[in-house]
């Protein structure tokens, strides 16, 4: 089984080859970790370019600078494995996290995987909030997670079967991650995995926030959510 990590990066110098040696020390010779770089303002690409001569599991490309939810598209049109897994720039990866999903793919046949994270301060030092599904109430169910969503892409996973019904991602939904995690649960099973598997790295430059957006947009997302989801066959 070939797995594949789809990394978005912009503007990630900082912190960025940390959360790389923390993936690529978990996956095997035949495995891929996929970059899609948007056009940044800092060494992020050039990072990025020096580890995949050094390591040709690392394929990057220049994404095409539209935002974080088209990064991620294109970073997954990458992938060429069996399992996808979801990375931010910014994280770190513990050690048994790649073990421990594919164990529960194979425990649970599940579509996708959306385990726990501890999120933690700028340098992963502290942690902030221990477990982010008792935070969140992470939970699974369409409804639930249209109203309030649990799908945080770093923490997921999922068979490379479902990209074909989650991509395009259509422009009117807010995110990726909830798109994807929304469509899974329209075509087979998905888990949440009662583990902190990653620490969450939160610092000013996070490309996503953990808390709610502004009522208006919610409720028009909520409608473009739905009208998508509609679509999918």
């Amino acid at each position: 089984m070939k797995l594949s990590v789809a990394m978005a990066a912009y503007n990630g110098e900082k912190y960025i080859k940390e959360q790389i040696d923390s993936i690529m020390c978990q996956i095997g010779m035949d495995d891929e970790l996929c970059i899609s770089v948007d056009p940044s303002t800092d060494e992020t690409y050039r990072i990025c370019n020096k580890m995949s001569e050094e390591d040709p599991r690392i394929k990057v490309s220049m994404g095409l600078g539209r935002g974080v939810k088209t990064n991620f598209e294109q970073a997954i049109k990458m992938c060429t494995g069996d399992i996808i897994f979801l990375s931010d720039q910014d994280d770190i990866w513990e050690s048994n996290k790649i073990m421990d999903v594919l164990t529960c793919f194979i425990d649970t046949g599940a579509l996708l995987i959306v385990h726990d994270a501890m999120v933690c301060n700028d340098d992963c030092s502290r942690a902030l909030i221990p477990s982010y599904f008792k935070y969140r109430g992470s939970k699974p169910g369409t409804m639930a997670n249209i109203a309030k969503n649990s799908y945080m892409g770093c923490c997921m996973a999922f068979r490379a079967e479902l990209v074909p019904y989650c991509l395009p991602i259509p422009e009117s939904v807010p995110m990726h991650d909830q798109w994807i995690g929304l469509v899974a649960e329209r075509k087979g099973d998905v888990h949440f995995l009662n583990k902190q598997l990653i620490k969450y790295r939160r610092h000013s430059n996070n490309a996503t926030d953990i808390t709610h957006s502004e009522v208006g947009n919610m409720m028009k997302w909520r409608i473009a959510i739905l009208n998508a989801l509609m679509k999918v066959k």
